[in-house]
């Protein structure tokens, strides 16, 4: 019934990316990726310039997801996916995410490497971390493994990274 501190943190100190091919990388219900696809289509954005890809682990949060796009009227350009349904080569201007930190250190380091990977060579990450969750050291880490990772902004504990393809 309401947006986490966190998610809206990242929708205030962000604009949304540009038309193209986002992944939201641990989409939940999809908020994010139906902010993206609402976003361009009250600018007018054609349908076929954008689409958003969100992909999640846990069922329940899938298949809402999907009724949320269908709600919403973004089932065009929102579409939820377990990671295994993804094709393999797909590859994505940018990825948005309030990445799933509780999951572990080393498990968060290998999700984000596994989609970073598909970054297209100019593209972008942007997240959302938590100061208390180790968003200082997720930047230093980032950039340490190819990514280098700047801060766009922070505020009531968080900080939204952004990160490049090195």
């Amino acid at each position: 019934g309401r947006l986490d501190i966190g998610t809206a943190v990242l929708f205030r100190e962000t604009e949304p990316p540009a038309p193209g091919s986002v992944l939201d990388l641990g989409t939940g219900y999809g908020v994010i990726g139906l902010a993206v696809a609402a976003s361009w289509r009250a600018a007018g954005v054609p349908e076929a310039a954008g689409s958003v890809t969100g992909v999640e682990v846990n069922q329940r949060a899938l298949l809402l997801a999907r009724e949320n796009a269908e709600r919403a009227g973004l089932a065009d350009r929102f579409r939820a996916y377990g990671p295994e349904e993804v094709p393999a080569d797909a590859a994505y201007d940018e990825i948005w995410s309030n990445p799933p930190i509780r999951i572990g250190k080393q498990a968060l380091h290998q999700l984000l490497l596994q989609w970073f990977a598909r970054l297209r060579p100019d593209g972008r990450a942007v997240m959302v971390v938590g100061k208390n969750l180790g968003g200082d050291s997720l930047q230093a880490w980032l950039t340490d493994q190819g990514y280098p990772t700047t801060r766009l902004g922070s505020a009531k504990g968080f900080r939204v990274l952004e990160s490049r393809r090195g």
